[in-house]
Parts: structure tokens; sequence; C-alpha cells
């Protein structure tokens, strides 16, 4: 039996305001960090933006979600065609750990190697209240999903419509 299928896809509430994922991913190990921490490569499945690797540097990232699936689906009233945030490297261990900030939240992405696969954790800490929690969650549910499909090289599911369905999902999944 595949360790993938060990793994839930769907993360959790570790803590009131804290959302943990994971997702096995095709290694090796330096190839997904690339893909967390190279724009061009980032840009594919979450969002663009150049990152100096040193703690401490700020960043900006850019969401551009229409253009991460062909097509796109169907983006939801209310959400911008482009989103920006600033954030600032917290934590850095190539190929382990990268942590940031965005806004008042902080996100880890720690890295295992297991076998000729890359065991992704990540952590979203500080969210708000529930609507932005729902938002998040489904958003790195699918963000992640992109991520695993681009590095088997298979082509993903429309961006738009995954987290639609994933935000109804995590709705019922989720403390209320």
């Amino acid at each position: 039996m595949s360790q993938m299928r060990t793994i839930d896809a769907y993360g959790e509430l570790s803590e009131p305001a804290t959302f943990t994922i994971q997702r096995l991913l095709p290694g090796p190990i330096e190839r997904v960090w690339a893909y967390l921490t190279e724009s061009d490569l980032r840009r594919q499945w979450m969002a663009a933006g150049q990152m100096e690797m040193k703690a401490g540097s700020s960043f900006e990232l850019v969401w551009r979600n229409d253009e991460l699936t062909d097509p796109p689906g169907q983006r939801p009233a209310g959400f911008p065609e482009e989103h920006r945030m600033e954030g600032r490297i917290t934590e850095l261990d190539p190929p382990r750990k990268l942590s940031i900030t965005w806004g008042n939240t902080g996100v880890s992405f720690l890295l295992e190697a297991k076998g000729n696969d890359v065991l992704l954790t990540v952590v979203h800490r500080r969210l708000p209240e529930r609507a932005i929690q729902l938002n998040i969650t489904a958003g790195w549910h699918i963000h992640l999903d992109l991520l695993a499909a681009r590095l088997a090289g298979k082509t993903p599911t429309s961006f738009w419509d995954g987290w639609s369905r994933l935000r109804e999902e995590y709705d019922r999944r989720l403390p209320a």
C-alpha cells in the first residue's frame, strides 16, 4: 500500500487558530524546496515573488489564481484577480524548513525526506475568525493539490472550482 494513502489530504485545526496540512510529494527534497522558494516555480502552484534566502529578509507574494489552471473555474464574487501580501522570512534551514510571516499570521513549511518522496507539512498560525479560516484552509488544500500535480507531471484540476468545493467541505469539517 502506498504511503500516500496514510496521509489525510485534509488539514485540521491542530489548535484553535492553527491549521496543519500535509502532502507526500515526489522528491527529491531539493526539488520540492525549489518549488517553495523560487518565484518561477512557486507561481505555478501558489504565488510569485522573489525571496532573498536570508532570515529577516522581506518579500512580496503575488497571487493570480486565475492563471494557475486552464480553465481556472469560476472565481467567487468579491475575490480580486490579483492579491498581494508582504511577508518576512523568520526562519530558514534549507532544504528542511522555511518559516515566514504573512500579515499577522505565520506559516512554516517543513520538509522531510521519505525515501524517494518528501513529506511537506504546512503549519499556518494565528488564523483569524472562522470565515477567513475557511478561505485559508480551502486555499492551502487546493494550492497543495496543484503542487502535487505539478511535481508529478499531471494536469491539475480547475483552481476555483476545487477551492469552492473544498471551502464547503472545510465548513463541514472544522469546528463551528
